[in-house]
């Protein structure tokens, strides 16, 4: 059995749900759009 450590570990990297992107993850990042995609100007 995996220890959860390792589970966590092995998760794949977040990625932009609008252009792709690989997301900077945080301890608390619950979004799905990366800054670019979420900054204000756009």
């Amino acid at each position: 059995m995996m220890s959860i450590v390792e589970f966590f570990k092995n998760l794949p990297r977040k990625q932009c749900a609008s252009c792709g992107h690989d997301i900077e993850e945080q301890a608390d990042c619950y979004g799905n759009v990366c800054d670019d995609c979420n900054h204000p100007a756009r």
